[in-house]
């Protein structure tokens, strides 16, 4: 049966999961600071939260469901932020790392754009680089996290892209910079091409202006596909946890 609103349809389609703690095994040799370093931008995850709610104490797209369905994706923004504290605990994130992704959080945070074309281009063109990274380069407790956050992100952007449509919201040459500086950041170790793609800055930062400008990356098509880990290759506490 078809939800009355495409709001409401999103929020159907939401499943529940708990963070759950993780060890740390092998990540992909030469992808071991990008993955430090997309870690540590774990700190923009409660500012999302943050922007959602702060869009909510103003107009809102008039179309039911739309609220209900925003103040269950800032509790979805906790779940994040706690999975991936869990991830950085397990991969020993350098404080210098957290320091520099404390400034680019604060510059994010300082940006004066409507909340909800922030939060939607971060979703879009930031963390939908950062967990396939995490998929890519890392091990099988990053590989969980990342597609439980990804299932929960495609939900988000769909929501935000809605709102900001309804809101007559687009984005601009500043919001562009900053989404591609932050990218930048966590690519600073790779070089531009290699033969291992994953390990091209490159094929990151493309991947990343392809979703900010079409929403869509067709270098990430393989993240299409279930990457989940059999049960008998790991460790239960590195799987996911359902209600």
């Amino acid at each position: 049966m078809k939800a009355e609103t495409p709001y409401i349809q999103l929020h159907q389609r939401k499943r529940t999961w708990t963070p759950v703690a993780v060890t740390a095994g092998s990540l992909l040799d030469g992808g071991e600071e990008v993955i430090q370093r997309a870690l540590a931008l774990r700190c923009l995850e409660i500012p999302v939260g943050d922007f959602i709610t702060d869009a909510m104490k103003g107009d809102l797209p008039d179309i039911k469901g739309c609220k209900e369905l925003l103040e269950s994706n800032v509790i979805d923004e906790e779940k994040h932020d706690i999975a991936l504290n869990y991830a950085a605990q397990a991969h020993n994130v350098p404080a210098s790392f957290e320091r520099e992704a404390a400034k680019i959080r604060d510059t994010w945070l300082e940006l004066d754009r409507h909340p909800i074309l922030k939060a939607v281009v971060l979703e879009r063109s930031v963390f939908f680089v950062l967990l396939p990274i995490f998929r890519f380069l890392g091990d099988t407790g990053l590989r969980t996290t990342s597609a439980d956050i990804s299932r929960d992100e495609q939900t988000h952007v769909a929501a935000n892209t809605l709102v900001c449509e309804g809101l007559g919201l687009t984005s601009d040459k500043a919001l562009n910079n900053l989404r591609r500086a932050t990218v930048a950041w966590v690519l600073q170790s790779l070089k531009s091409e290699t033969e291992q793609k994953h390990l091209s800055s490159n094929f990151w930062m493309n991947s990343s202006d392809s979703l900010y400008t079409s929403g869509k990356a067709t270098g990430l098509i393989e993240t299409r596909a279930s990457r989940m880990p059999a049960f008998f290759e790991t460790n239960n506490v590195n799987l996911p946890q359902y209600a």
